[in-house]
């Protein structure tokens, strides 16, 4: 409590002292102008480094160098062409030329998310013009509940710079172990007088087979004094999402029964009903067979007797050269099915700045951006149904096994098809405001005042009704070469009168709606110049998010049911265009009123389309900083260094849904904590071009909200055991080391070295903590009978309770790792030419006693990424060809909904995708147009994951090629 009342003393009286010292700057004559101008505020340092004699992408690659030279922590800056002429077409893609960056892909191959140093998306914080950038979207076939921010959402024509902060700086927010991105958008005195941008852009996809346009246009303009600017843009996305693919939705193998294993069941336990342990020993066991023979056309059909008993003989007989060991084991995609999206995208953003410069000792300035996108997605599956649904699944025969004993080739009977038909349709929408103001006071003007407010929100909607009828019974021939495939026999699945029908079928009505608001309060006193000084600064920060998913599909499904029999089924059927029926989507909705369920969706406590919980937080941070840097010299080489420390303070309530005693109501939950973050970095011109730059830090993250939601169950009979989220998670934090040496060889060219390591620690895992009844939250009027005598007998309102949630491991993460970065202009060869390379090298080891949990926890972290950009450029044309390359790695554990298989992870395969870029400038014409040509994917790589085995894929996405074609200028 002290320290919390002398924080807020503390930071009211800086709040004041700030408040009185920016009126005295104010009041201060502005006439007198000083002899030299007032320094620039950071933004804009890059933009006049070193005198730069290239354009294009060489002087973008030039500023980046330059930029990097004169830092003193590790940081990396990719800077725009010119402006509205950012070098890549997504900013994703950008941050990729980045060492230690990391993209997260959507299944349409577009960049979604990045992380740095081989730590998850969430561990990056992203933040625009200073303030936190929190965005409610989510990709096409996602459920991110973390931190992760989606970068799409942003046009690239609307930014001139990105850094990446790998060491942190006290003056710096905190929530990024792995480092700070910072987008910083165009404004108007960024280039001086009046401009005038424009582009326009067709881009076809090779899935797709369409032309799609874009196009943007920035106007910016200054006065003659030098007062006032002003900046507006607008950007039109037009496109289309085209995605094939082949999911599994988790691997299964048969969960044999007694009578099927050919064991002898104990006394009492009926050997039909009851499936032993020791005849499912790798778990799963989601390929329920029925007891009997069925009588349909497809068992008769394969010979066999519509009643036999199927026991272990019978399954041995069908399965020649097999052992019942080999059968119960064998591997099967759970729901084996080809995908194909396809739909319209559309994305429209405007941005605005205003700048007022009333004399040499003031600066103003107001940002806006507004983005929204709307995706129209109609996503068809045809599902080979592995999973059981209802009394029986299907009857392998004549499998073939490889050693892993994943089966290679089967004849399936008694097998069946779903239809999942989910027509998506998303709407997501972006607000930012930043207003700001820098003074300048004092006799030498060696005292700076920066103010600002930063605020965001972004709301987000997805409806997404499912669709499920179900083909009639039918035998199957299956094989898997590496990617599972299968012959329906007698059976056209792309024919709607194919006896399509509701047995086995369902339909879904389920909707999610997702709100995210952060808001940046600041204030940083600077005394001293832009090289020697100390700096205090305080801010408060609030994020809130909340999810809430909608759910009426009993109430639809009944309806459906009753008014759709299977005999009108086809009228709303069609051919699809992957080899396998689609709906009528329109018509089949107003045939089943549709709207007025839609309407009527109560909440739910999860959104199953994506599989995001119910629920919510609100945070609160206030923060505390002091900072120095400096300059001197040892043995007559310049040392510049950097370091401080920050004080943040948290409170986080957690919200969510729960049901106890038969009552759903919203439950909050609530903690707080507070951190010291102490960081150091210097560097050191060591000699002529070569500088030696050494950081060491504490940064902390957030723990995942997801992990932290109420959720609680408490139906434990005996009142001893209950399931809660755990608001009480500690963050993430880790101690860092970086040591580099940089080598400066003229011009762009750059060869870096860094090793790095970290130490990171709050990890979870599923584990039990033991707390009073009173702490959980829980009414004791919702408690039964039986509960509420257990409860009394044990202790009443103080008895220990075992609440199973996600604990903080007692182990730490030890990541070490090394960086190479080398950019070589090769004018000796070829004027114009050059090159740019990274390469970064990640090892992990846990360390701790409890290491073999954190060690199940480490997902998405590749150990090897490098990528390559061969540029030549002259006055008129350039040529870049890009490769970026990640390995594989392991992505996340199977879950209980993707068939249990208790040695089942998810691994990603390495991939590497060609991009090209090509221009030709028409300088004889007014505006100097520039023709563009971009191509991504050159190669047409595909997306890949798999289970334990390469042959047992989970997901692979084909996003195809996509060119673009193109013209923008200058007036």
């Amino acid at each position: 409590m002290q320290v919390r009342i002398a924080r807020t003393a503390l930071s009211h009286a800086l709040g004041l002292a700030l408040v009185g010292i920016a009126g005295a700057a104010i009041a201060q004559d502005p006439t007198p102008a000083p002899e030299t101008p007032p320094p620039a505020p950071v933004a804009q340092d890059a933009v006049d480094l070193d005198q730069v004699v290239v354009t294009g992408y060489r002087q973008s690659l030039q500023f980046s160098t330059d930029a990097k030279r004169q830092a003193t922590g590790f940081t990396d800056s990719i800077f725009s062409e010119d402006i509205g002429k950012f070098p890549d077409t997504n900013i994703a893609e950008s941050l990729a030329r980045i060492p230690g960056i990391q993209i997260d892909r959507d299944v349409n191959g577009e960049g979604l998310n990045v992380g740095i140093r081989g730590l998850p998306q969430s561990f990056t914080k992203t933040l625009i013009n200073g303030g936190e950038a929190a965005t409610a979207s989510i990709g096409l076939n996602r459920g991110n509940q973390n931190r992760e921010v989606d970068l799409n959402l942003f046009p690239t024509e609307f930014f001139n710079k990105l850094t990446v902060y790998k060491s942190p700086q006290a003056s710096l927010p905190e929530g990024g172990i792995s480092g700070v991105v910072d987008m910083r958008s165009m404004r108007p005195f960024d280039l001086p007088g009046r401009h005038f941008n424009y582009s326009g852009q067709l881009d076809y996809n090779t899935i797709g087979e369409k032309f799609n346009p874009r196009g943007s246009a920035l106007f910016t303009w200054t006065n003659d004094e030098g007062t006032f600017g002003a900046l507006v843009g607008a950007s039109v996305v037009r496109s289309r999402i085209s995605v094939r693919g082949w999911e599994s939705v988790g691997w299964m193998n048969p969960g044999l029964n007694y009578q099927q294993c050919g064991i002898a069941a104990p006394d009492g336990v009926d050997p039909l009903t009851n499936r032993p342990v020791e005849c499912n020993p790798g778990g799963g066991g989601s390929l329920q067979m029925p007891n009997t023979v069925p009588d349909n056309a497809s068992t008769i059909g394969a010979g066999m007797t519509p009643g036999d008993t199927i026991d272990a003989q019978w399954l041995m007989e069908q399965n020649p050269g097999l052992s019942i060991g080999q059968i119960t084991e064998a591997l099967f995609p759970r729901l084996a099915r080809p995908v194909d999206m396809s739909g319209d995208r559309e994305r429209d953003a405007v941005v605005a700045s205003l700048e007022w410069r009333p004399n040499d000792r003031m600066h103003f300035y107001l940002d806006s951006l507004y983005s929204r996108a709307n995706y129209e997605n109609d996503r068809i599956d045809v599902n080979l149904v592995g999973r059981t649904f209802g009394p029986s699944g299907f009857l392998p025969t004549n499998m073939q096994l490889d050693e892993n004993n994943v089966v290679t080739s089967a004849t399936l009977v008694n097998a069946q098809f779903i239809l999942e038909a989910r027509p998506y349709r998303d709407e997501v929408q972006y607000w930012n405001l930043n207003p700001g103001a820098t003074f300048w006071f004092g006799e030498n003007e060696d005292v700076k005042l920066d103010v600002q407010a930063n605020w965001s929100r972004s709301w987000f909607f997805r409806e997404s009704p499912t669709i499920m009828p179900a083909s009639p019974i039918t035998t199957v021939d299956y094989t898997n070469n590496g990617t599972p495939a299968f012959a329906a026999g007698g059976l056209d699945l792309n024919d709607p009168n194919a006896g399509w029908n509701w047995a086995g079928g369902r339909v879904n009505l389920n909707n999610e709606k997702r709100v995210t608001e952060a808001g940046r309060l600041r204030a940083d006193l600077q005394f001293g110049d832009d090289v020697q000084n100390i700096k205090v600064g305080v801010s408060h920060d609030r994020s809130r998010r909340t999810i809430t998913g909608f759910d009426n599909s009993p109430a639809w499904q009944e309806y459906v049911f009753a008014n759709v029999p299977p005999g009108e089924l086809p009228n709303f059927l069609r051919p699809g265009p992957a080899g396998f029926i689609t709906v009528d989507f329109d018509a089949f909705k107003d045939a089943t009123d549709y709207a007025r369920f839609f309407d009527e969706a109560p909440e739910s406590g999860s959104s199953q389309s994506v599989g995001a919980a119910s629920g919510g937080f609100d945070e609160k941070s206030l923060a505390a900083y002091i900072e120095f840097n400096g300059e001197t010299e040892i043995w007559n080489r310049n040392l510049r260094v950097n370091g401080g420390v920050r004080y943040v303070d948290t409170d986080q309530d957690i919200t969510g849904p729960v049901t106890l005693g038969g009552v759903r109501e919203w439950q909050t939950l609530s903690s707080a904590y507070d951190e010291w973050l102490p960081s150091f970095n210097a560097a050191w011109d060591v000699a002529d071009n070569w500088v030696v730059r050494l950081s060491s830090s504490r940064t902390m993250t957030r723990p995942n909200p997801r992990s932290m939601l109420p959720a609680t169950t408490f139906s434990d009979p005996s009142a001893e055991i209950a399931d809660q989220g755990n608001p009480n998670l500690a963050p993430y934090l880790s101690t860092n080391f970086d040591l580099g040496l940089e080598w400066y060889t003229g011009d762009e060219g750059l060869v870096a070295l860094t090793m790095f390591n970290k130490r990171v620690s709050g990890y979870t895992y599923q584990g039990i903590n033991v707390r009073p009844f009173r702490d959980l939250g829980i009414p004791i009027d919702s408690l039964t009978e039986n509960q509420l005598a257990a409860l009394n007998a044990n202790g009443g309102l103080d008895a220990p309770i075992n609440v199973r949630q996600q604990v903080n491991a007692d182990a730490t993460l030890d990541i070490q790792g090394w960086e190479l970065i080398w950019v070589q202009p090769l004018d000796m060869v070829f004027d114009g030419l050059g090159f740019m390379a990274n390469y970064t090298d990640i090892d992990l080891e846990p360390t701790g006693q409890e290491a073999a949990q954190l060690a199940g926890n480490l997902f998405g972290i590749a150990p090897v990424m490098w990528n390559a950009t061969a540029y030549w450029e002259n006055d008129l044309a350039s040529v870049r060809l890009s490769y970026n390359f990640v390995e594989g790695s392991a992505q996340r554990a199977v879950g209980n909904n993707e068939g249990g298989i208790n040695y089942g992870q998810y691994f990603g395969e390495d991939r590497g995708q060609f991009d090209l870029s090509a221009s030709y400038t028409l300088a004889s014409l007014p505006s100097e147009p520039q023709l563009t040509f971009n191509v991504l994917n050159i190669t047409n790589e595909e997306t890949r994951n798999y289970i334990t085995y390469p042959n047992v894929p989970g997901e692979i996405y084909q996003p195809g090629r996509t060119f673009l074609v193109g013209i923008r200028g200058t007036f």
